[in-house]
């Protein structure tokens, strides 16, 4: 009998508000590990024989390919399901899909519009489920953030992360991770953008467990302050192209430019989850300058999943 139908206790990753501490600090080190194992030859067969199944209802380039990857790294394989193919809560139920895939791989990671796919996916599989993005948060992409800002700035207690644009899923992930680091996150974001109240009052109560602090304002230049870290996003993320002309109206304040930049440390890193629209929510300056450390970020996706899948699936 193949290890997703044994008796062993299913482990699923959803938010990173989930984690304990020291499972998040777990998760850091060995993406550490395995990056310096890839870079030093290659990294072992952890997961020989493993598979993971890839549901998409968005598309994603660093989604898709990190995972594809990782699983290559560590000797298992990943196989990508697009939207047409399964058509999840639709042409299918969400219960059926992840009762079906659980015969089938040792893990089902899935990027989704609904975040309650993700929960429903999570409660019907007898494999493990990764949440590979949804409207609620992108906890992968926090992991590998905050993998990315200790691999630079060497710490993360106390560390000041200022978010600026759209308060959105990306923004969620960073503060509940911050909060369980002891990260200090500000976010800025105009009236009406802002950090859902719920959100807001869960990352709190972490923070004040850690150490760390979560303060919102409508204010850029406020928000990024002295800050170590500036982190931006899409002003129009997929499935609000509706809102593109309102939210372009509103958002140009909250531009990582030079500007922006001069208010934070001298030594700031400027980070991105990417795709960038360049001259919207930040100028090519800056994505390409001495500060971005964009591109760095989108290869630690690949690293940063490596750890969830060799833990979760090994």
């Amino acid at each position: 009998m193949s290890d997703h139908l044994s008796d062993k206790p299913k482990r699923d990753f959803v938010g990173l508000a989930d984690l304990s501490a020291t499972q998040l600090w777990a998760w850091l080190e060995l993406a550490r590990d395995l990056k310096a194992e890839w870079l030093a030859g290659g990294n072992r067969p952890l997961l020989k024989g493993k598979s993971l199944g890839m549901i998409f209802q968005k598309p994603s380039l660093r989604t898709r390919v990190s995972f594809e990857m990782a699983m290559e790294h560590v000797g298992g394989h990943a196989l990508y399901l697009s939207p047409n193919e399964i058509g999840l809560g639709g042409r299918e139920s969400v219960a059926d899909v992840a009762r079906v895939l659980s015969r089938y791989v040792d893990g089902i990671m899935a990027r989704v519009f609904v975040h309650e796919h993700i929960l429903g996916l999570a409660q019907y599989a007898r494999v493990p489920v990764i949440n590979g993005l949804s409207d609620f948060n992108h906890p992968c992409q926090g992991l590998a953030d905050y993998f990315t800002v200790w691999e630079k700035l060497g710490h993360l207690k106390g560390v000041t992360l200022a978010y600026v644009g759209d308060a959105n899923n990306v923004a969620t992930s960073l503060l509940f991770g911050g909060g369980k680091l002891g990260v200090n996150v500000r976010i800025g974001a105009p009236a009406g953008y802002g950090v859902k109240p719920a959100v807001l009052a869960r990352a709190q109560a972490l923070a004040a467990e850690s150490g760390g602090s979560v303060y919102a304002t409508t204010d850029p230049l406020e928000a990024v302050s002295g800050a170590d870290v500036i982190y931006t996003d899409v002003w129009t993320s997929m499935g609000q192209e509706v809102e593109k002309a309102q939210r372009a109206a509103i958002f140009p304040p909250f531009q990582v430019n030079a500007r922006l930049v001069s208010a934070a440390r001298p030594d700031v890193l400027v980070m991105h989850c990417l795709p960038a629209h360049r001259g919207d929510e930040i100028t090519d300056e800056v994505a390409d300058g001495p500060h971005s450390v964009l591109f760095d970020q989108a290869e630690n996706r690949l690293h940063a999943q490596k750890a969830i899948l060799v833990d979760l699936l090994g």
